[in-house]
């Protein structure tokens, strides 16, 4: 099925976006203005304090706009799902993603234009501007993101190092406490079993502005569906509090969704369930998590799927798909609950998964620190053969990879030209600003940052001084990364299949394929189809993890030996094209899939990826401004067929 990209000829709500950038560049210029102010006032003779207080409220003032306006882009996009106005939600999708950078690239050419004539060319003056900020954003909710703006015009303006610390500093008792207040949730009551007036109240969290297509029927079904799966849990559930729901809406290109969680005891007698327990005093209670996926059409809104299981959630909230736009401020409580709905997850990727990317860079270096603290393992080569592009290194348990970029290939690359480090982090640069289709890993990219030189194996060191000095310095003390870029931690696809049994790696190799299917549904083809470029996470699914080779679909020659019979001796005319050139039916040799059975089951399972038709297909697709339509939940999931039962 094809969804058009292109605007439709009439739709109610099509200027909610427009206005919305509208107002943000007036919002950017009034920041701007007001910056401009401040640092209008610099004088020389001015005590050291007063000028650090003045550039302070000069970075103070475009964060607070940014912030701003970057609160008030979820509401738009929730007035767009209930006006069902999904031309505009690619451009919102692209304001979120590029908001930051404009505000701090707007701001940083200021400083710089100021900084020669009226601020000391010396590191500690930074320190007397970073105690005034710290002093006007003291007790703020959303400070630790102020601050991550501050140090990272600091790291541009001094092109220094890139310092994930908190944003109090070293005042460690001085900031707002994360763990209390700022309740994200709404709590509704059961007894025996959850009642369709408990569903419809969940339904109704968000607060739409439209109308349901069957609200008290859809709850119903929806009442029925969780309590079966409570039944089958032996559960319990009697509590005032037993339905425990964020009181948002998750909104992502045509969807919303709802998050949380029903609390319940075990019957006497039942055995254990792969489920999150919780100790409340000396009383255990289990938790369901549920994630409702709406959709919203003609007749109005309505449920289209009910998941339950913290794997399938997993796969909604990925990463490696475009952010939510989430209408509840409270990012560090949206995370953790998050986290405690899908637990085999990094809780840095969960802040990246609503849109707190710079927050999640210091919640994954911070995680990082803890991993080392708690197990003192050193950061070693990573599992599974040696990139010629990229050194992959990590510490045996941590739940992350990291990446150094090779000043040039390793021997064994497979490609003519080589276009330097700063080209393949650009790719890594694109691939994270874009929707990954659910199959393309997300990267968080560090610049200028440093690690304990004690972190790191001798043989580890040895690779980056001989194969990376461009990229990396080797100190006394520390080790100084130009560029560092941070994954989730994946098993390699051969590693993976090597020890998995027959249904596992038929299972994955079924995975490969949607992998691949995703990543031509975005338009990304990777020209390396070789197995050591995928990965298995923790709960199945396979991820593309290496960028050097992806390109656009669009500018492939997909081309076919196909009708050719053997032994005929002339060269077929694509032997002499430039460019990229793909011939499908040999996919499984680029695979480079050892076992013969999994190569066989790979033509079954994913018999289309190796005929010119489809790739010729999706190239015409996308020339036309059209997609494949990518689910983020499984078909089986879907209410759709049981709704239209219930109505019959």
């Amino acid at each position: 099925m094809w969804v058009s990209r292109r605007r439709p000829p009439s739709n109610e709500g099509g200027g909610v976006s427009v206005e919305l950038a509208e107002m943000h560049d007036e919002a950017l210029e009034g920041a701007l203005r007001r910056a401009t102010r401040y640092l209008d006032q610099l004088d020389p003779e001015l005590p050291r304090r007063t000028r650090a207080e003045l550039i302070a409220r000069s970075i103070l003032v475009v964060f607070d706009s940014y912030y701003t306006r970057s609160r008030e882009i979820p509401s738009a996009y929730q007035r767009l799902f209930e006006t069902r106005n999904w031309p505009e939600t690619f451009k919102l999708s692209l304001e979120r993603l590029t908001i930051y950078s404009r505000y701090l690239n707007a701001v940083i050419p200021l400083i710089h234009e100021r900084w020669p004539r009226s601020i000391p060319d010396e590191r500690g003056f930074w320190v007397e501007i970073e105690a005034a900020y710290l002093d006007y954003i003291h007790g703020r909710y959303e400070a630790d993101l102020a601050f991550a703006f501050l140090r990272t015009t600091r790291r541009v303006v001094r092109q220094g190092e890139w310092a994930p610390v908190a944003y109090h500093a070293g005042r460690q008792a001085d900031g707002p406490d994360f763990e209390h207040g700022n309740d994200v949730t709404s709590t509704f009551p059961a007894s025996g079993a959850v009642s369709a007036g408990a569903m419809a109240h969940v339904l109704t969290l968000p607060g739409f502005n439209a109308s349901f297509r069957d609200l008290h029927a859809d709850a119903a079904l929806l009442a029925d569906r969780v309590n079966a799966e409570l039944e089958q849990r032996e559960a319990i559930v009697d509590s005032p509090c037993a339905l425990e729901f964020i009181d948002a809406g998750f909104f992502r290109n045509r969807g919303a969704y709802l998050a949380g969680r029903i609390w319940y005891k075990r019957r006497e007698g039942t055995g254990e369930h792969e489920e999150p327990r919780d100790q409340i005093g000396s009383h255990q209670r289990e938790f369901l998590p549920v994630v409702i996926a709406l959709l919203n059409d003609k007749n109005g809104i309505y449920p289209d799927a009910l998941i339950t299981q913290s794997d399938e959630i997993h796969r909604i909230f990925s990463s490696a798909l475009a952010n939510f736009h989430v209408t509840q401020y409270a990012y560090h409580q949206l995370a953790r609950f998050l986290h405690e709905l899908m637990p085999k997850r990094p809780l840095g990727m969960h802040y990246s998964t609503i849109g707190f990317n710079h927050v999640g860079k210091v919640a994954v270096m911070r995680e990082m620190l803890g991993e080392h603290n708690r197990t003192q393992e050193p950061l070693d080569f990573a599992v599974g053969s040696r990139g010629t592009v990229a050194i992959g290194f990590s510490m045996p348990s941590s739940r992350y990879v990291l990446k150094v970029i090779r000043d040039t290939p390793a021997e064994g690359y497979k490609w003519d030209a080589f276009d330097g480090p700063e080209a393949v982090l650009q790719k890594y640069g694109l691939v994270h600003d874009m929707d990954r289709a659910g199959s393309m890993l997300d990267n968080v990219m560090y610049s200028n940052v440093r690690l304990e030189r004690s972190w790191f194996a001798p043989e580890l060191l040895q690779e980056f001084a001989q194969a990376a000095p461009g990229s990396v310095k080797i100190l006394h003390r520390y080790v100084l990364f130009k560029h560092l870029i941070v994954q989730m931690k994946l098993v390699p696809l051969p590693v993976f299949l090597e020890n998995a049994d027959a249904e596992a790696g038929k299972r994955a190799i079924e995975e490969l394929g949607i992998c691949i299917q995703n990543n031509a549904a975005a338009n990304i083809f990777n020209k390396d189809l070789d197995a050591r470029n995928y990965g298995v996470s923790r709960i199945g699914k396979i991820y593309l993890f290496d960028y050097d080779a992806v390109e656009p679909l669009s500018g492939v020659k997909v081309r076919t030996n196909v009708g050719r019979f053997d032994g005929e001796e002339d060269i077929p005319d694509w032997f002499f094209e430039t460019g990229t050139i793909f011939l499908s039916e040999e996919m499984l040799v680029g695979l480079r899939i050892d076992d013969p059975v999994l190569r066989r089951y790979f033509r079954e399972a994913n018999a289309e990826l190796m005929s010119i038709d489809y790739w010729e297909g999706m190239q015409r697709a996308h020339s036309k401004g059209f997609v494949p339509k990518v689910r983020s939940y499984l078909p089986e999931r879907s209410l759709s067929k049981q709704l239209a039962r219930a109505k019959d």
